[in-house]
């Protein structure tokens, strides 16, 4: 499927090894709708936050993204880091499973529920 910006990123297919096998996917998530990381950025160890329709200040053609603001590292919404800022990798998927339609097990990774 592929997004607008995907060539701005640094690793649109999360192939760097550190990745699960499921964040591969367009969403980096099990399911499309609900997106799971580690709100740690992998630059030096800040918490990026949530920017929901002011995005687009920091990087053109997306409205919503985080935004590390120690050093500028820029994420899209499925955690995937820009080019040209200091964060050398993806946000990291932790391994989780859906245990039903409401709940999550962070820490095993079983796949879809």
């Amino acid at each position: 499927m592929g997004c607008k910006h995907e060539g701005q990123l640094r690793d649109p297919q999360s192939q760097e090894p550190q990745q699960l096998e499921s964040s591969t996917n367009d969403y980096r998530s099990l399911r499309p709708e609900i997106f799971l990381a580690v709100g740690i950025c992998t630059h030096l160890g800040c918490s990026p936050g949530f920017l929901q329709g002011n995005f687009g200040e920091k990087v053109e053609g997306t409205d919503d993204g985080f935004y590390c603001p120690c050093h500028g590292s820029k994420f899209d919404m499925a955690g995937r880091v820009f080019q040209s800022v200091p964060a050398p990798l993806n946000l990291e998927i932790p391994p989780y499973t859906f245990l039903d339609e409401t709940t999550i097990l962070v820490g095993e990774e079983r796949g879809v529920a």
